[in-house]
């Protein structure tokens, strides 16, 4: 643990100097302030069914698909490429606390730029009969349970190359397979088939839209939870290996 937390503070200063994280969060947020404007543009002209924070969490995820890979992209990959792993694992520290603390560090950025959500809420609704307690909990709930999962899925991307760029690209390319491929699978006619049946209950299970929707309700359900949590593990395990397999190889 005490490795651990050291790689862990570590790793935050150097995502603190590093320019790719201001441009993660300052874009991430410009992007997400001007979609709650225009958000807020349209209930001003007619009542909508949805509140504002309902729907401006259910497009969250369109930043973050950018976002993630450049928190992510650096952290195993330039270790790699520099040579730099090798070095870090001579000293007394293993390859599962080198992982972690690199994951934890990326995560912490993370969530603590998405905590900005709640001021633009609170700057741009003007009324605050707009904003919905409800809602914001359930998006801050999802925002940070889907989170695990998706910057443990950068970690992973980055322990597969050297290379940042390439890292960067697998990962976008993990991510939106994940929140887009899923839905286009479910949506497919020839899924319906009988013989298909298990594989249609797997990507139904693994909605990621359909998790935003039952948490912005208030319907917490432990499957979803399980399934982020589960995903998260296997990502961070799988990292794991795949940095302990390209050292054995180098």
């Amino acid at each position: 643990m005490r490795h651990f937390l050291t790689i862990l503070a570590h790793e935050v200063r150097m995502l603190l100097v590093s320019p790719s994280t201001y441009i993660a969060a300052v874009g991430f947020l410009s992007v997400m302030g001007f979609i709650f404007t225009g958000i807020l543009e349209a209930y001003s002209k007619a009542p909508q069914e949805l509140s504002p924070a309902s729907v401006f969490f259910e497009i969250y995820y369109f930043p973050a698909i950018f976002m993630v890979p450049l928190l992510t992209m650096k952290c195993l990959a330039d270790e790699r490429r520099l040579g730099t792993i090798e070095t870090l694992l001579t000293t007394p520290v293993t390859t599962a606390e080198v992982v972690l603390g690199k994951y934890a560090a990326a995560y912490l950025l993370f969530w603590g730029s998405t905590a900005g959500f709640f001021y633009i809420l609170k700057r741009f609704a003007g009324d605050a009969h707009l904003i919905d307690p409800g809602p914001i909990l359930g998006g801050y709930l999802f925002v940070s349970v889907s989170g695990l999962l998706f910057i443990a899925i950068g970690v992973f991307a980055s322990s597969l190359s050297r290379n940042q760029a390439v890292a960067g690209m697998l990962c976008v390319t993990m991510l939106v397979g994940l929140i887009f491929g899923g839905q286009y699978l479910a949506n497919a006619a020839w899924m319906e088939r009988e013989a298909l049946s298990p594989l249609k209950a797997a990507v139904d299970y693994a909605q990621v839209q359909q998790h935003y929707q039952d948490f912005t309700r208030g319907v917490v359900d432990m499957r979803e939870l399980l399934f982020y949590v589960s995903g998260t593990v296997l990502a961070l395990i799988f990292s794991i290996l795949s940095v302990e397999t390209k050292l054995l190889h180098s």
